[in-house]
């Protein structure tokens, strides 16, 4: 997913927790995207008058201002940027207050950054920033996966997958040739904290692996004491 003109997507991410926002920016970069952080209001309005980002993911909870004011000076700028806002807050109440603001989603912490960057994809694809046409189909080698539609083929033979094989599969298939670790999985698939639960990444690797790569050359594989990789066969 890239602008209409090339260049990588520009996304501005605005959190006073520094771990926080590395990981979201993290996430993000993994997309391609060109990032840069902000760890306060008064910070967030300036790199934005020289960033011009494409979109922005704003914490609603800052130091210096609220995160609502800091919605409505980047809207004084570019009326149309969307605007992701993460909030500890998960009332009705508040909900309405971002939205009002000018908000186009939100998302309630703690959440898992997968649910972040699907959640960016489908504002991107909304507001027309991206020049993508066939954005919601992700394809490695022979293998395609549909986001829209959830589904998913090998060399033309559709392959039916539980939400939760489809939601691995989908973070691997985003990151192709590239080595997870169990952690990494276990964070962007399940939204769990690393702490004997590896075992479920390894069963539901063995699901994947019998739907996808049975009678077929192998795309996903383990390496050894690091993770899984899944990459085109051959």
């Amino acid at each position: 997913m890239r602008r209409p003109d090339g260049t990588p997507i520009r996304v501005l991410v605005v959190d006073d927790e520094p771990a926080l926002a590395e990981l979201v920016s993290m996430a993000l970069r993994y997309e391609g995207w060109q990032i840069r952080t902000a760890g306060d209001g008064a910070e967030a309005i300036s790199i934005a008058h020289e960033f011009r980002p494409d979109a922005v993911v704003l914490d609603v909870m800052l130091p210096d201002m609220s995160g609502l004011d800091v919605l409505a000076r980047l809207r004084s700028l570019e009326s149309r940027v969307p605007v992701l806002l993460l909030t500890a807050m998960d009332s009705t109440e508040d909900r309405i207050a971002g939205f009002t603001a000018g908000g186009d989603d939100y998302v309630t912490k703690p959440f898992s950054l997968e649910e972040v960057v699907l959640r960016m994809h489908a504002l991107l694809r909304r507001t027309g920033v991206s020049a993508d046409t066939d954005g919601a189909q992700i394809v490695v080698g022979d293998l395609m996966l549909d986001e829209d539609s959830h589904e998913v083929s090998r060399a033309g033979e559709y392959i039916e997958l539980t939400s939760t094989e489809f939601a691995l599969l989908r973070y691997l298939m985003r990151n192709p040739r590239r080595v997870l670790s169990k952690a990494q999985i276990l964070d962007r698939v399940w939204d769990y904290d690393f702490g004997g639960r590896s075992n479920v990444v390894e069963l539901y690797i063995s699901y994947l692996r019998k739907k996808i790569d049975s009678g077929r050359a192998p795309m996903i594989h383990t390496v050894r004491g690091a993770g899984y990789v899944l990459k085109p066969a051959g």
